[in-house]
């Protein structure tokens, strides 16, 4: 396989975008994150999504004000890098690749355990492996083979959710007089906040877990197919997504069952997931099954995302100096084929760990949530940086960011919020080690000294 200096292809048709976008607010986080919320928060849990859709809305739109006008790779990386300075670029390039590494790796291992789930004597590390190649051999081929697989993985997802929701409102329009699916189960056992604003406030950062992921959109502005049109596009259903697949999924399901009876445990445990045991307890025991079989899919589905973002981030940090320049070639295909055989290698690693040390990753979240709610800031404050420009330039954007500046401060006063939430919730390890990775990454790129091109 030759390689050369070339550049990325643009093979991302506007299905493809659609289903990425919508993929990216698909995900573990609301099949079986949900869980460890509601006994906190009870039916509140609706408005702590809808409040997280909407911060998410908004850091989509600062991102796709800048990825419209320059649709290229590593998104805000190269943003940060070009109007805010060369140290940001570096730092937030690096920072999301690293991201996802460790989710990447964390995925892979959950996939291991849901392949247990039917066959519990398959090794976690031969499940592991299994995939690894196929989700590897899928981001070395051309661009097109990315999207197709997360076109298809997306689907499956968003058709099982769409079900969900009829068949649950189906339920709920057909229940008997005195049964106990009702939609005053919303309000009636304690209120729609059963423990306090508290019970929803102190699960913010577990709730915004589930949205990352969503700004991967922002990763395939170089390879989309007329960009300028089908990334405004994606970027304005994402709020629409969000209050179907969480919002709406929830306020039926929760309709079914009151939430006070729903006996939760471990959210690692699928018999725990608040889909499961609502359909479960209504006597349809085949649930768990066909939502392992889901799980499964968007486990891949984000593997799959992280190995592609991973590759497209370390080719823009190359292009930008701030990684060798090998990372940025790319083959006949326009693969980064350098950037995504090294970032694979890596992602490796979570097979050896997964031989020796099953249980090492499952702890990895503390420090996912800590990077991905840094990137989030990064992403407004690069946009404030690039707003300036434009307005000192005297130049009109075609896909203007809604209320700026009101809502960049809005989505770092809710960071910052985030961040208190975290360090009250057992994750202070986490924002502990926030700005000593700023500082260790500011002493390697002043050791590194990378090579500084001009940004056009």
């Amino acid at each position: 396989m030759s390689e050369h200096n070339s550049s990325l292809q643009r093979g991302l048709k506007n299905r493809h975008i659609q289903l990425i976008a919508m993929g990216g607010a698909i995900g573990t986080g609301l099949f079986l994150g949900a869980g460890h919320i509601i006994p906190q928060a009870g039916p509140s849990i609706i408005l702590g999504y809808a409040i997280g859709g909407l911060i998410a809305f908004l850091i989509m739109r600062h991102l796709g004000e800048m990825i419209v006008e320059e649709p290229v790779a590593g998104s805000f990386s190269h943003f940060a890098y070009k109007y805010w300075g060369k140290f940001a670029g570096f730092l937030t390039g690096w920072n999301y690749w690293v991201l996802y590494i460790l989710v990447a790796m964390s995925e892979l291992t959950a996939v291991g355990k849901y392949v247990n789930y039917w066959w519990p004597d398959v090794p976690v590390w031969a499940s592991v492996f299994f995939f690894f190649l196929i989700v590897s051999a899928i981001n070395l081929l051309n661009v097109k083979f990315y999207g197709e697989a997360e076109f298809w993985l997306s689907i499956i997802k968003v058709v099982a959710v769409i079900s969900m929701i009829v068949f649950g409102a189906y339920l709920l329009l057909t229940a008997d007089i005195g049964s106990t699916a009702t939609i005053t189960n919303l309000w009636a056992q304690g209120g729609f906040f059963p423990h306090g604003f508290d019970g929803l406030f102190y699960m913010l950062a577990f709730i915004m877990f589930a949205f990352g992921g969503i700004e991967l959109i922002g990763m395939t502005a170089a390879e989309a197919d007329n960009p300028q049109k089908n990334i405004p596009k994606a970027i304005n259903q994402v709020v629409w997504r969000i209050l179907i697949f969480y919002v709406l999924a929830l306020a039926i399901l929760l309709s079914l069952v009151p939430w006070n009876q729903l006996q939760f445990g471990s959210a690692d445990n699928l018999d725990k997931s608040p889909f499961v045991m609502i359909f479960s307890q209504m006597g349809i025991h085949w649930a768990a099954h066909l939502l392992n079989f889901i799980i499964l899919t968007a486990a891949l589905s984000v593997y799959n995302s992280g190995m592609y973002a991973n590759s497209r981030m370390l080719f823009s940090l190359a292009e930008q100096g701030n990684a060798p320049k090998m990372f940025a070639k790319t083959n006949k295909q326009g693969t980064p084929i350098n950037a995504s055989l090294f970032s694979s290698l890596l992602i490796f690693s979570c097979v050896v760990l997964n031989f020796f040390f099953e249980d090492t990753l499952k702890h990895l979240v503390y420090i996912i949530v800590g990077i991905l709610v840094l990137n989030w800031a990064m992403i407004s404050i690069t946009h404030i940086r690039f707003k300036q420009q434009m307005i000192k330039l005297g130049k009109t954007t075609s896909f203007p960011a809604l209320f700026y500046p009101v809502t960049n401060y809005i989505v770092l006063a809710f960071v910052a919020v985030i961040f208190f939430v975290m360090a009250k919730q057992g994750f202070e390890y986490a924002v502990i080690l926030l700005p000593i990775w700023t500082i260790a990454m500011f002493g390697i790129y002043k050791v590194l000294k990378p090579s500084s091109p001009s940004l056009k």
